[in-house]
């Protein structure tokens, strides 16, 4: 089997809710390296918020963030879609008029409004996990971003959507999140820039996912994988439905398309190893 490439989401793929790394998936990935095989990260979350050691131990090859706005390979950024500031703050404007809480996504800082998010869990969660690189939107000359996410209160989706739609896609993953991601970016379209700059055949790519933002990577690559905690609309884009995160679902993947298998040359060897102690014991005559 020739080099493959993997592309990983991160939230209820690599861990759970609760940042809870499967046993079983820091193993897979381990042989996944062992075998030559390229592993990324492809997360609908900015740079900024991805610093967890223990993920980035994991060993990945690159890191495609921020739904493709940002690309890093062999710890080098090698693209970045920064979103001007003049349009920043038409954006943060034209959103909290149809009752957005907005949170600005970029590569060192996320940029949140206590007062948007004041006893909201996922604020706190960005408050304990975040510390010094998540700071206020307001009172800012300049902001480094390439998209942002918002809570939506009310049923102003369609009309927001309207106004900005032809600036952003917008992503809905419940009805109170969704997403804004610039025009002609995703997962998708980072994991195509990545196979144009290594020379990588799309057939040889995969992808492992469990939302409606990664959709868009699961129709792109040769081999799409959802976990089993997924949403149904994730799982219609599905070549293969593993098992749940916590349940072995990366590793349970990985056996099935024959990625983490030792080496031919070491398969070999220990099937001669077992014929010869069958013989030497009788076992095989």
């Amino acid at each position: 089997m020739g080099k493959k490439a993997l592309f990983f989401d991160i939230d209820g793929t690599i861990w759970d809710f609760h940042n809870r790394i499967c046993e079983s998936t820091v193993e897979a990935m381990k042989k996944l390296h062992d075998n030559g095989h390229l592993t990324f990260i492809c997360s609908g979350r900015s740079r900024a918020y991805i610093r967890n050691e223990v993920l980035l131990a994991l060993g990945f090859d690159g890191i495609i963030s921020g739904c493709g706005t940002m690309i890093e390979y062999d710890n080098k950024q090698v693209f970045y879609k920064k979103l001007d500031d003049e349009f920043v703050r038409y954006t943060i404007d034209g959103v909290r008029k149809y009752g957005f809480r907005p949170i600005l996504e970029g590569r060192e800082y996320l940029y949140m409004d206590d007062e948007d998010f004041a006893g909201d869990l996922y604020g706190n969660k960005l408050k304990k996990e975040l510390g010094s690189r998540l700071i206020p939107i307001k009172g800012q000359k300049e902001y480094d971003i390439s998209k942002l996410s918002c809570a939506v209160t009310g049923n102003n989706v369609d009309k927001c959507e309207e106004e900005f739609g032809k600036y952003f896609e917008f992503i809905l993953h419940n009805e109170h999140v969704v997403e804004m991601v610039p025009k002609g970016f995703s997962k998708g379209t980072g994991i195509l820039k990545v196979c144009e700059m290594l020379g990588i055949d799309i057939n040889d790519t995969y992808a492992f996912g469990d939302s409606n933002n990664d959709i868009s990577m699961l129709k792109t690559v040769g081999h799409a994988i959802v976990m089993g905690n997924g949403t149904e609309e994730a799982k219609k884009e599905a070549d293969y439905i593993t098992t749940t995160v916590m349940e072995d679902g990366i590793w349970n993947a990985c056996r099935y398309f024959n990625l983490i298998w030792q080496n031919l040359w070491k398969r070999l060897a220990y099937f001669y190893i077992l014929v010869y102690i069958l013989c030497v014991t009788g076992k095989l005559l």
